[in-house]
């Protein structure tokens, strides 16, 4: 089984036909936009699992479940 059709569509009409010929390759190594968006990925997805990491640790969740009571105790 070969991995691309022998002969592409001349005028791809559907949807997947437009994605499988879809000059990916040629953007991704042509266009600054595509790298930076990897590198930023990249670098961003360390810095938000550690926020997330954080942010529900027990002392967090209990701290803010205390301050939900309160609010809740100063409303009635």
């Amino acid at each position: 089984m070969s991995d691309a059709p022998g002969r592409p569509m001349k005028y791809p009409y559907t949807i997947s036909a437009k994605i499988a010929q879809f000059p990916f390759k040629f953007y991704v190594q042509n266009q600054w936009i595509w790298r930076y968006w990897m590198i930023g990925i990249a670098v961003a997805t360390p810095v938000f699992y550690k926020i997330h990491k954080l942010s529900n640790s027990p002392e967090n969740v209990s701290k803010w479940a205390e301050k939900r009571k309160q609010e809740a105790a100063g409303h009635h």
